[in-house]
C-alpha cells in the first residue's frame, strides 16, 4: 500500500537516494583504502607460507650438520692434542 501523501513519498525518495549515495561512498572509500595499501606494500617482499617453511627446514638441517661437524672437529682436536 503506497502513501497518498506527496510529502512522505518525497521523503522516502530522498531517504532511498541518500542510502544509495552512502553505500556508493562506502564502497569507494573501501576500494581507495585497498589501493593505497597495495601501493604502500608494493615495495615490500613477501614470501608464501610454503617458501617460509622450506627455508626454515633448510636452516634446521644446516644447524644439525653444523653441530655434527663441530663435534667431529672437537673429537679430531682431542685426538690430535692428546
Amino acid at each position: 500500500m503506497q502513501s497518498q501523501n506527496p510529502l512522505i513519498a518525497d521523503f522516502v525518495k530522498l531517504a532511498n537516494s541518500a542510502a544509495g549515495t552512502f553505500a556508493g561512498m562506502t564502497r569507494e572509500a573501501r576500494e581507495s583504502t585497498r589501493e593505497r595499501l597495495r601501493e604502500a606494500m608494493g615495495g615490500l617482499d613477501f614470501v608464501s607460507r610454503e617458501e617460509f617453511d622450506a627455508v626454515k627446514d633448510m636452516a634446521a638441517k644446516a644447524r644439525e650438520e653444523n653441530d655434527k661437524l663441530s663435534a667431529r672437529i672437537a673429537a679430531l682436536e682431542a685426538k690430535h692434542s692428546g
